[in-house]
């Protein structure tokens, strides 16, 4: 099952500029997704980090990877989201930057189910860029009900 913008911004509650899913390729309910973050030289991040040579910061890359748990836990346990309705990330556990992302580059996210307990989802993320391997993670994200 894939997912455009339209269907991400049904799951997520981020937008521009903190919004870092462009498409969903698969989805493998209570199993696995692969998202894709494209990386533009227009983004704000890149006029400060660093100017002469734009990095994606590694926290970004990390936020791409915990907002594809997000829609990942949404579509496996409530389908979609109710207003006010979203999954926080609550640990980041064994986090690797092997290379860096630079705009231009298309990040590919793969996330995946380790075990759901007492509401606690965790995740074992991989970041690629062309195959190879930028960042590696174990993440854990929680429900917050509606207000």
């Amino acid at each position: 099952m894939e997912m455009n913008i339209q269907d991400v911004k049904n799951y997520l509650p981020h937008r521009y500029p903190f919004l870092l899913i462009d498409r969903v390729l698969e989805i493998e309910v209570g199993k696995s997704l692969v998202a894709l973050k494209n990386v533009t030289f227009n983004e704000p991040q890149f006029t400060g980090h660093f100017p002469s040579q734009p990095i994606m910061p590694g926290v970004m890359i990390v936020e791409a990877l915990a907002q594809a748990t997000g829609i990942l836990a949404f579509k496996s346990e409530v389908g979609k989201p109710i207003d006010g309705q979203i999954y926080m990330l609550v640990g980041i556990d064994k986090v690797r930057f092997k290379r860096m992302v630079e705009p231009g580059d298309q990040l590919r996210l793969e996330v995946e189910v380790l075990t759901v307990k007492r509401g606690i989802w965790k995740f074992k993320c991989q970041a690629t860029v062309d195959g190879k391997v930028v960042t590696t993670a174990e993440l854990m994200c929680t429900q917050k009900a509606a207000d």
